[in-house]
């Protein structure tokens, strides 16, 4: 048989319909900008790498590679995750206030994967996900990519409001609700738990999937700790809770879990099958080998202490980096603080100037599923020290306040 000669200049097809709405992350596209020297940039939400516990990574690294076990933890391993590294977690969990079996969690690739496999497992074409207006922008894209309808839900200073909550729920009954109740990606703010408790009532009574994303929730620097939505009374068999290793030990690890009725577990389990077979191996050894071994509380102590001194160096600078009239959020813990300016201010506008000045911020426009706040914006506090921040803030007052 001959096969026709492809037709010049032809470059394949067209892309998948499915990506056509999925815009890009500007913080990713940020991070490519802004990585030269000299620069100072607000924009990631990125842990201080000073502060990475390289000698017990690298000690757990060791140990899983010496020995008998080193080859078992080079080789393929069960999609639900190292059975060690599950257990470690579980604990820490309970201990958090969140009780927790290993027969609950699928350990992920990043808690960004479980979001994928979350929205692969429970999503159809055209489903509705409501989440917080303003929220986690790389969410968004995981749900336009699944091909679902987002719908926002109106948040005020406490978080997602729950009376705004019960009318999306009753008016466009979504599959899922999405939210990042402590310290919240972009806001900084924190669900209160009477909030949390009507929230976890109201999606029981309709039926609907709720999505705790908590990757922040150790960070804490000030006030009392905030039980999980999942812990809340009527949580078990719908609430959903993702966790991170990302931001307490060093996001380059990529480990993640996802916690889920046990129902759940099994159509989860064969989601991430289909996506990747399971998460390194030697990676969730070494997980498992530095939860065993090393004093992670005391670890997250220290970055506590520093992060609340970096974030009290940027509410500091504030008054005098933002122009009068502007307003901005004041986190009991996590990475950010959100901003928003007096008048018609277009912060997009404005980030080619702040580039040119040697420093960066994430315009708040790309947060948001519904009509944007264009005059918002997110900073970071916790990759810089607090001579950078006040040197950074010095530079970016120049171009915002004119």
């Amino acid at each position: 048989m001959t096969l026709a000669a492809p037709h010049p200049g032809a470059h394949g097809g067209p892309l998948a319909a499915r990506l056509a709405g999925v815009r890009s992350s500007p913080v990713r596209d940020l991070l490519a900008l802004v990585d030269r020297p000299g620069v100072i940039s607000f924009a990631g939400g990125l842990p201080a790498p000073e502060l990475f516990d390289v000698e017990g990574l690298r000690a757990a690294y060791a140990e899983v590679l010496t020995g008998p076990a080193a080859r078992r933890n080079l080789q393929y391993a069960p999609t639900e995750g190292d059975p060690a590294l599950r257990a470690a977690v579980a604990a820490r969990m309970t201990g958090r206030g969140l009780p927790t079996t290993t027969e609950q969690l699928l350990v992920t690739t990043g808690s960004q994967q479980a979001l994928t496999l979350v929205a692969a497992a429970l999503l159809d074409p055209g489903a509705v996900v409501a989440v917080e207006e303003p929220t986690y922008l790389a969410a968004l894209q995981v749900f336009q990519l699944a091909g679902a309808s987002v719908v926002p839900v109106a948040s005020d200073a406490d978080g997602v409001d729950p009376d705004d909550l019960a009318r999306v729920l009753a008016e466009h009954r979504p599959a899922l609700v999405y939210l990042v109740p402590t310290f919240a990606n972009p806001t900084g703010r924190t669900l209160p738990e009477e909030r949390r408790r009507a929230v976890v009532e109201l999606t029981a009574r309709h039926g609907t999937w709720v999505v705790e994303d908590d990757p922040y929730g150790e960070l804490r620097y000030d006030g009392a700790p905030v039980p999980a939505m999942a812990a809340q009374p009527g949580a078990d068999e719908h609430v959903l809770h993702l966790g991170s290793f990302s931001k307490t030990g060093a996001p380059g690890l990529r480990l993640g879990w996802l916690r889920a009725p046990e129902r759940l577990l099994r159509p989860m389990t064969v989601a991430k099958q289909a996506a990747d077979l399971h998460t390194s191996t030697v990676d969730q050894a070494a997980g498992a080998a530095y939860l065993a071994s090393a004093d992670l509380d005391a670890h997250v102590a220290r970055l506590c202490a520093v992060y609340r001194s970096r974030r009290d160096a940027m509410l500091a600078a504030l008054p005098s980096t933002l122009p009068p009239g502007s307003t901005w959020t004041r986190p009991e813990g996590g990475m950010f603080v959100w901003a928003r300016l007096p008048g018609g201010v277009d912060t997009a506008a404005l980030l080619p100037a702040a580039l040119a000045a040697d420093v960066a911020y994430v315009p708040g426009a790309s947060f948001f599923c519904g009509e944007p706040d264009h005059a918002t914006l997110r900073l970071s506090f916790t990759t810089h020290t607090e001579d950078e921040i006040a040197a950074g803030t010095a530079r970016l007052a120049v171009v915002l306040r004119g």
